[in-house]
């Protein structure tokens, strides 16, 4: 029950984080994007300090260090990340975004490696890094005389948003603070949106409330901020509780597979055979430079399921 209750919920997830690119893709006909990644996580964040005030003790961070952890999260993984990724994707479609997305888990080991020297990475983990970028760049598809053409730039802006997600997530976990992660998530949120907010204000985006009320603009923005944000976040928590760091990365690969149905059932969008191939290296890439936690995780399996198997013997 334990093994099918968590696969579901991964499923859920996957599918929650994945089909958020498509709500993106359609938001963004209705919304300036920074703007319309400030509202999502103007909702997202009240929801989840809601959460973290009634679940854990420590809703508030104290202390230099704990406010520092928030100081990273809400400048890296939310405002830097969201900027990125909606500016991005005004360019590019839904399906190529969650793909170039997906390079984070390969990133952030690069990063860790880097501020970590007496970590290094080994050949074949060198080189998965190595394919996951090969795979950004077959992605991108840049022409000679079109580097800058928008498709090739919102692609390259994909790939910041992921860098910073990934950069974020390893300064996190230097920062020695012992910080729940919902009240972390919640003030990064709130923190990040209102980052958001200025950069928006400083890139003049365009304020029209009048095409905020279109049914599918609330409707995008609604399923961003509570289904894909604070319901998709609740969900990370439990499942990185019982599946470990590794097992719960894999999410960003299953979660381009829901995107690509949705945006093909809802913006009539087709993957193509370059974005496929990229895909794949990136994949590959993940797996030389997780190899080892992922073999160990692999063990952790086999041995449970024989001891559960044992167990229903001797029953």
């Amino acid at each position: 029950m334990s093994r099918a209750r968590n696969t579901g919920l991964f499923l859920v997830l996957a599918a929650a984080w994945g089909t958020a690119f498509v709500a993106i893709s359609a938001g963004l006909d209705h919304f300036p994007p920074v703007l319309f990644a400030a509202f999502r996580y103007d909702i997202a964040g009240i929801l989840m300090l809601a959460y973290a005030a009634y679940a854990v003790d420590d809703w508030y961070p104290t202390g230099r260090a704990e406010w520092a952890v928030v100081a990273v999260g809400a400048t890296l993984l939310i405002a830097a990340y969201h900027a990125f990724l909606f500016v991005g994707q005004q360019h590019t479609t839904a399906a190529a975004a969650a793909i170039l997305v997906s390079l984070s888990p390969v990133l952030t080991t690069g990063f860790a490696r880097l501020l970590m020297p007496s970590d290094a990475l080994s050949l074949l983990g060198v080189v998965g890094v190595g394919l996951g970028l090969v795979g950004v760049a077959i992605i991108s598809q840049p022409e000679t005389g079109e580097l800058l053409a928008p498709d090739v730039v919102g692609k390259l802006l994909v790939f910041c948003a992921a860098a910073a997600f990934a950069l974020g997530s390893v300064l996190t976990r230097r920062i020695d603070a012992a910080l729940p992660i919902e009240t972390m998530e919640a003030w990064s949120m709130l923190g990040g949106a209102l980052l958001m907010h200025l950069i928006s204000l400083v890139l003049r985006e365009p304020i029209e409330p009048a095409t905020w009320t279109d049914p599918q603009a609330l409707g995008a923005l609604a399923y961003l901020a509570v289904v894909a944000s604070a319901l998709g976040f609740l969900l990370y928590f439990d499942l990185l509780e019982r599946l470990g760091a590794v097992e719960i990365n894999m999410v960003s690969y299953v979660a381009p597979i829901f995107t690509v149905i949705a945006g093909w059932l809802y913006l009539d969008e087709v993957i193509d055979a370059a974005t496929l191939v990229g895909f794949l290296l990136i994949a590959l890439g993940f797996v030389l430079v997780k190899r080892r936690a992922i073999r160990e995780t692999l063990g952790r399996s086999r041995a449970s399921d024989a001891r559960s198997s044992t167990d229903a013997d001797s029953d």
